[in-house]
């Protein structure tokens, strides 16, 4: 049965209709890589890292759910660390884990400083990504230097690859497992319909991970 967060997104939004399929597989590869004991890595520039930070606090915590830990661990904390093990369990919650590429200012600029700056996420991409995790670049042309190197390097490492672009899918289109093509053509547009998308796809792991 069609999620109702996949219903909702295509009720209000009836252009991304488009990209149905698209947001539905880039779903599937993810929900692999969560079953699997994988990873999620994000990357973008501009408006795109800010949505890249976005899109990681939404899988880390609870977005429309609160995720409590299990009463089994529950009852390990409070055997482990009494009332203080009680207030840990009560202020965790159950975590997708994902990484905002963006977010590592001293990194960065070190690898922009003394290396190349269209292979900054490529780096990160090098050292954190393993065979079976997901990058997701987001790029509103789809040509962004520094995310099409992230890509060609998380093939190579055996991750799987999503795009969030614009109409063309610039040249990720070509590189990426899946690339999700908002049928819009100015960077505001397409950043405008990227958001509706990626919080149905988060909605949809999170009640697939942790109920509805």
């Amino acid at each position: 049965m069609e999620s109702m967060a996949l219903v909702r997104l295509l009720e209000k939004y009836p252009d991304i209709e488009a990209c149905r399929d698209e947001i539905v597989a880039a779903y599937d590869i993810m929900r692999e890589s969560y079953a699997n004991g994988g990873k999620a890595l994000f990357c973008g520039n501009g408006g795109s890292a800010s949505d890249s930070e976005h899109i990681v606090g939404e899988l880390m915590k609870g977005f429309m759910s609160r995720r409590p830990v299990s009463e089994e661990e529950r009852a390990r904390w409070v055997e482990a660390y009494g009332e203080e093990g009680r207030y840990i369990a009560d202020h965790l919650q159950g975590g997708l884990p994902a990484i905002s590429l963006v977010s590592h200012t001293a990194l960065l600029t070190a690898f922009i400083n003394d290396v190349a700056a269209d292979m900054m996420f490529a780096q990160q991409v090098y050292g954190y990504g393993k065979p079976g995790d997901v990058l997701v670049g987001l790029t509103t042309s789809g040509n962004s230097a520094n995310v099409v190197r992230a890509v060609q390097v998380a093939k190579h490492r055996g991750l799987k690859t999503i795009g969030m672009t614009g109409r063309t899918g610039g040249k990720l289109a070509s590189l990426c497992d899946v690339t999700i093509r908002v049928p819009k053509d100015s960077t505001p547009d397409v950043q405008e319909r990227h958001l509706p998308i990626y919080h149905a796809i988060c909605i949809m792991l999170e009640e697939e991970f942790f109920g509805k």
